[in-house]
């Protein structure tokens, strides 16, 4: 009897602690749905996403944010960007990852290679278009190297991140720098410094007004710096130096926005998907049909169309098969987000319609790229038309990828192939190096038509001075009239910069000449 008088009991008193725990903590969330029919994922910022830590930075994160922000306010503070802009990448990713808890994966040191070369280009090209560019695809693959996010879900979360771990970093870096060591408060140590700082530059400063031989003294020992130049730097050291500790902090604790996606749901059925996917095969393949007879054609049929001529056939047309590839991927992904594989005949006309459109889809990308060339081949190289030439082709790899996916209907690895290929055909067109390029280009235009642009290419960078040098004088004087201006006097260490280099020995072997 007294066992049974027990059990109710505790029963009741566990029920007590339950509903304490609630009025005091309050409901525990539940985990939401994105869309019916698809599996609960947790709350944006729950535990399971974001863990609260209360470790604190270690030293090694900290001297290493510190150095790196040095190094950054001594080369962010320059005029021009060079091989120093490829060294604070790698200072901030050694900050980050040398210092993390975890082993560091063979993904995560492979997108730091991609960071790497792709700050790196700095050291090697000088159109700021292209280096703008790099950069923006290098911080974007430094988070997936600190971050490591694998779904579509988590790259996008991922790439706000680093706002989300402001105060976390905050808080971190407080309690990595305010331990005692040895009865030594670190925070009071430096308080110490910078007071000691301040009485030497008071009483240094009394003492150089008293004696020219000690003013002499000391101006050579303390380089004078600018009161400006001083603030900017002191504001671009706590920029990078915070910068670093927000990646350290990220690597140490990392959010798995992944956790997010969305599981697979139900699927609509085979009509639903198929028959408006199959019409939009039949609808590429009629395009594509009529852009091969006229790639048989050759350039008759711009010839014979009764007031097309080559730029409108390339303006109208390349622009709106850009929107058509771009339009394409959101099809694609929505198709292989809806639709139902339960049944082996679902997997196969999965398979067959979406290979097919991929198919389509890069001859689509053929036939953009065909009407740029022809535009290009009439009117000349650009900037813009060579970078559009560049995300075409990714496009086009980007279905390939898309269409290997599918063979096996399994794409985790997808999105980290398409960004990691977005970076490697940036680095692809670094190496062709573009500006040059469309000096070569315009300059063979020129040998056989007798036709340029002279102000155009005087607005390109440093890269293209070799090949401007090849123009007869009085073209070639006013091609290089501008860079001659710009690349005079030496460079830092920090600055330096190959394509700067070989137009500085280009200009400086032949005479200026008369524009």
């Amino acid at each position: 009897m007294p066992e049974t008088d027990d059990e109710p009991r505790q029963g009741s008193l566990e029920t007590a602690r339950k509903v304490v725990a609630e009025v005091y903590d309050g409901p525990k969330p539940r985990p939401t749905e994105l869309w019916p029919g698809t599996h609960p994922v947790p709350p944006l910022w729950s535990d399971r996403i974001w863990p609260v830590s209360t470790a604190a930075a270690p030293r090694s994160a900290l001297i290493g944010a510190a150095a790196t922000g040095v190094l950054g306010a001594l080369v962010l503070s320059a005029d021009q960007v060079g091989v120093g802009l490829g060294l604070l990448a790698v200072a901030t990713l050694l900050t980050a990852l040398a210092t993390a808890p975890r082993t560091v994966t063979p993904r995560q040191t492979a997108f730091a290679v991609l960071t790497a070369a792709l700050f790196g280009v700095a050291a090697f090209r000088t159109a700021p278009w292209l280096i703008g560019l790099c950069v923006l695809a290098g911080l974007l693959t430094a988070l997936l190297a600190v971050t490591g996010g694998r779904s579509w879900t988590g790259l996008l979360l991922g790439t706000f991140a680093p706002l989300g771990a402001f105060s976390r970093a905050a808080r971190w870096t407080g309690r990595g720098a305010t331990p005692h060591t040895k009865g030594v408060n670190v925070g009071r140590g430096v308080v110490i410094g910078t007071v000691s700082v301040v009485l030497l530059v008071v009483f240094g400063a009394l003492f150089a007004g008293a004696d020219p031989v000690f003013a002499e003294l000391l101006g050579g020992l303390v380089p004078e710096v600018p009161p400006a130049l001083a603030i900017v730097r002191t504001f671009l050291f706590v920029v990078v130096a915070a910068g670093a500790l927000i990646a350290a902090c990220l690597a140490h604790q990392k959010p798995d926005f992944d956790a997010i996606t969305p599981g697979p749901g139900t699927g609509r059925p085979r009509l639903e998907w198929a028959v408006p996917l199959g019409a939009l095969n039949a609808l590429f393949a009629c395009f594509v049909g009529v852009q091969l007879v006229v790639l048989a054609d050759g350039n008759q049929h711009v010839l014979r169309t009764a007031g097309l001529t080559y730029a409108e056939y390339a303006r109208q047309g390349f622009w709106q098969l850009l929107a058509v590839t771009a339009l394409t991927l959101l099809v694609v992904a929505v198709v292989v987000r809806v639709a139902r594989r339960e049944t082996a005949g679902d997997r196969i006309a999965l398979r067959v319609l979406l290979g097919s459109l991929c198919l389509l889809a890069v001859l689509v990308v053929a036939s953009a790229l065909r009407r740029m060339w022809l535009y290009e081949d009439a009117y000349g190289f650009t900037r813009l038309r060579v970078l559009v030439q560049a995300v075409e082709f990714w496009l086009g790899g980007v279905f390939v990828l898309i269409a290997v996916a599918g063979i096996r209907l399994r794409g985790r690895w997808l999105p980290r192939a398409v960004i990691a290929t977005g970076a490697l055909t940036l680095l692809a067109l670094a190496a062709v190096n573009p500006e040059a390029f469309i000096a070569e280009r315009n300059v063979a235009r020129y040998t056989e038509t007798g036709r340029i642009d002279v102000a155009s290419l005087a607005d390109l960078s440093p890269d293209a001075v070799p090949a401007l040098d090849r123009l007869p004088a009085p073209q070639r004087a006013c091609a290089l009239q501008l860079m001659r201006y710009q690349l005079t006097g030496d460079e830092a260490w920090y600055t330096a910069n190959l394509g700067r280099s070989r137009a500085r020995d280009v200009l400086r072997e032949e005479p200026a000449g008369t524009c």
